[in-house]
């Protein structure tokens, strides 16, 4: 049996038509960004540093949890670590574990994150059951 398959479209960069986008090359920021957006019910503060200098292999996270603790993170294929004690600050002796996800970070970080967490889940839990489904 034969299956017809497209080619997937290169995606192309503006400032030199030539060069071609691998598919398989993430973009930090972009990754970060949706990091963001995924927890930042479960936290005080977050957002991606624009004082810190980010790359497509690397963007930092100024977040501060509910206890009140800031902390810069870096986010690179490895995962995600913590990489200083205070917003857009990087300190290269630190040398901290990293985590797969955003979720494992805050977890071992914010018993705060861990509450929030599940209260969202049990109202998500509470809708699901009041539409029926």
């Amino acid at each position: 049996m034969e299956i017809d398959c497209q080619p997937e479209e290169s995606l192309v960069s503006s400032f030199d038509e030539d060069y071609v986008v691998p598919a398989n090359v993430k973009d930090m920021g972009l990754e970060a960004e949706a990091v963001v957006k995924d927890v930042l019910f479960a936290v005080a503060e977050m957002y991606v540093s624009q004082s810190l200098n980010s790359a497509s292999d690397v963007a930092y996270i100024n977040m501060k949890t509910r206890e009140g603790n800031q902390y810069c993170v870096e986010l690179t294929e490895a995962g995600l670590r913590v990489v200083g004690y205070a917003f857009n600050q990087v300190d290269e002796d630190l040398n901290t574990q990293y985590y797969e996800t955003v979720y494992s970070l805050l977890d071992s970080l914010s018993p705060g994150y861990r509450e929030a967490f599940g209260n969202a889940l049990l109202q998500r839990l509470e809708r699901l059951k009041q539409t029926g489904q």
